[in-house]
């Protein structure tokens, strides 16, 4: 998959023009891009636009990544496990 041009902040300027007045069109003329693009960020935005006043303990976010490494480990070892218990 191609990376994409655009960061998420740039994203969220480009949307929140759209909320200021500047029309889509001109929007999408001065940016090059899609109208859908414009519309589907727009959208992700707004359902996502709750998050900003979440409030992110880092020690949380910390501990979650951790989880999630640790519980990759464990799926490789478990393959690994059964690649083992197959060639007993």
């Amino acid at each position: 998959m191609p990376k994409s041009r655009w960061d998420a902040k740039t994203k969220a300027m480009i949307v929140l023009e759209g909320f200021k007045g500047k029309s889509v069109p001109e929007i999408c003329s001065e940016y090059q891009i899609s109208q859908s693009h414009y519309y589907r960020w727009r959208d992700k935005f707004l359902a996502n636009m709750h998050q900003a006043f979440a409030d992110k303990n880092p020690r949380e976010v910390a501990l979650s990544r951790q989880v999630s490494d640790l519980k990759k480990v464990i799926g490789e070892l478990t393959v690994e496990l059964k690649k083992n218990e197959m060639d007993w």
